[in-house]
């Protein structure tokens, strides 16, 4: 039988909580796994259609989990806010800035304007963003240790971000956490802001007067 309640005591860190069910009843376990779509992660108060299972020592879980609001109701409100191709703008907006972000770093490097270790650098930690997200993706669904939020967004700050920008939307991950999104934000505006005062006269003279010296002295 299907039943809906409300999410609550939800740790994300961990991938569970609780369900209480609407107008009383069995409160039930609920843990990440049960959901049938993990595109995104629930909230407290959140709620949810599932059904009840018994487990020993008259515990219960919920299991077969769907969110009550993907509905026919929400159909409408989704359009929206998507485009032909069915992915919300937001997406679209950010993966073309990345592009155009990328196509800039390339012709930086080919042109001279940056140094090579630069744009090797965003692919470089780029790749190991991805790793990071791909791990701490892993351990939310196993229960695993999780990796700091601080970590990832220090990884974005050094030049990560677009690595972390692909693993969002392929491992849909942290999507779903406004206010991880909005700090993600902020690394990327100070992360590209940083680059452009490299491209202006005064950023070129910091960068080969005092920052290549000091690199090329410790690499030798």
């Amino acid at each position: 039988m299907k039943l809906q309640g409300k999410i609550t005591n939800w740790n994300d860190d961990k991938g569970f909580g609780f369900v209480e069910p609407n107008g009383g009843g069995t409160r039930a376990f609920v843990h990440i796994k049960a959901f049938n779509s993990t595109s995104r992660r629930p909230v407290d108060g959140e709620l949810i259609i599932y059904e009840l299972v018994s487990e020993s020592n008259n515990r219960y879980k919920a299991t077969n989990i769907k969110f009550a609001r993907d509905n026919k109701e929400n159909t409408k409100g989704h359009e929206r806010n998507t485009n032909k191709s069915g992915k919300p703008k937001t997406y679209v907006l950010s993966s073309l800035f990345t592009v155009l972000f990328c196509i800039g770093l390339v012709w930086g490097v080919f042109h001279r304007q940056l140094p090579f270790f630069i744009g090797f650098a965003y692919l470089l930690i780029s790749l190991i963003t991805v790793l990071v997200y791909s791990k701490d993706k892993y351990s939310a669904q196993t229960g695993r240790w999780r990796t700091p939020e601080a970590t990832l967004h220090f990884l974005s700050l050094i030049g990560g971000w677009p690595g972390a920008l692909v693993a969002q939307k392929i491992l849909r991950h942290k999507t779903s956490k406004s206010e991880f999104i909005s700090t993600y934000r902020v690394t990327v505006f100070f992360n590209v802001a940083t680059l452009l005062v490299i491209y202006t006269e005064q950023g070129q003279s910091l960068l080969h007067g005092i920052v290549l010296p000091i690199i090329r002295s410790l690499i030798n």
